[in-house]
């Protein structure tokens, strides 16, 4: 039980195979495709027979992201995953824990939009996730894995990140990502916690204790008196910037003595790799950005590089969304282009590298 294990897995397996070896208290969620595999693979596992894990379907998205609410609330490690249009549904009970300091984390299997779209995969859900798709002034931090190791990895990295800040953390994969297979190492398994390591863990938890000499933990975003919110606002942006100084995490392929770099995540990432191998066997000096945190982005990195190549081709699953945040960091200082496939259309190396002979 304590060993490492390599599986030949689905990334939405690799998922689920995960959730159970890291500690998760507990799953919420709905079934939509690209990414049933999820709860399917643990109600296959029954986790709850060995680490009493709970796995619940819900009723709807909106109601697995309210039990992920209450559970985190608790100082529970739980999680939920759905699909893009799912995710739309979860956006409230998502800026409610962001204002109430609750961690759960969030994993997007996306797919093509808007609406209810396609079934295949997309990069189109990037402005939802990283501009807070809830009202209010949040932030969710933002992994975009690009493998289906990193579907695993980044469970434990999520619930890390999650507690260390007090706050939802989203993975966020897409249909490509969430349906290949690959081989995939898994952690060792990690116990539980245990409630009394909980109580310790986590002094602000609600956890319905009878000891009178405790103060009682309420778990809320609603503060009525203006000046108490505004203290409150003032908090969450002091840790949002706390979180954009530590934990900005990337990737750069060939970016040395690069004249142009793509900047691509998840499996576009991967495609642009290729796209870039392809170009350089063609004497073009291509270099690779992969950003793996889309919030807090790596915008000071991509500030450093602008200063030093001839331009930038973000390559995304969608009609531009990253671009954008692409161009803010590059302050003007050469041009920032973009290229893109709509409909759950992936794009091909050799597009790619077509766009960036148009420069």
């Amino acid at each position: 039980m304590d060993k490492q294990e390599i599986l030949l897995l689905k990334g939405n397996e690799a998922i689920a195979h995960a959730a159970i070896r890291c500690g998760c208290d507990g799953y919420f969620g709905y079934p939509i495709t690209p990414q049933s595999e999820v709860l399917e693979t643990l109600a296959e596992l029954k986790p709850w027979e060995t680490t009493g894990m709970i796995v619940v379907q819900a009723e709807s998205e909106v109601a697995s992201i309210n039990m992920l609410y209450g559970g985190g609330g608790t100082g529970k490690r739980v999680m939920t995953s759905s699909s893009s249009v799912g995710i739309a549904l979860m956006q409230e009970g998502i800026s409610y824990m962001a204002g109430a300091e609750v961690p759960g984390l969030i994993v997007n299997v996306q797919r093509g939009g808007p609406g209810l779209g396609t079934i295949q995969p997309s990069q189109s859900d990037y402005n939802q996730a990283t501009r807070g798709g809830g009202n209010g002034d949040y932030e969710v931090i933002v992994l975009a894995p690009a493998s289906v190791q990193e579907m695993a990895d980044f469970v434990d990295e999520g619930f890390r990140l999650a507690f260390k800040y007090r706050t939802p953390v989203m993975m966020l994969s897409d249909g490509v990502i969430g349906q290949m297979m690959e081989k995939v190492i898994l952690p060792p398994f990690k116990p539980r916690r245990t409630e009394a390591e909980i109580i310790a863990e986590c002094p602000w938890a609600s956890i319905g204790h009878r000891d009178k000499t405790k103060p009682v933990n309420v778990i809320t975003s609603l503060e009525l008196d203006p000046a108490e919110m505004e203290k409150k606002n003032l908090h969450l942006q002091a840790k949002y910037a706390e979180i954009k100084k530590n934990e900005v995490k990337y990737e750069m392929h060939d970016c040395d003595d690069a004249d142009y770099i793509f900047v691509a995540f998840g499996s576009a990432a991967r495609i642009s790799q290729k796209a870039m191998e392809i170009a350089r066997g063609q004497g073009l000096k291509v270099g690779l950005f992969r950003p793996i945190t889309l919030w807090p982005f790596p915008t000071e990195a991509l500030a450093a590089l602008s200063q030093k190549v001839k331009g930038f081709l973000t390559v995304e699953i969608n009609a531009g969304q990253m671009v954008y945040d692409v161009r803010s960091a590059v302050e003007g200082r050469c041009p920032v282009r973009h290229f893109g496939r709509l409909g759950g259309i992936v794009p091909d190396p050799d597009e790619i590298v077509a766009q960036l002979k148009k420069f």
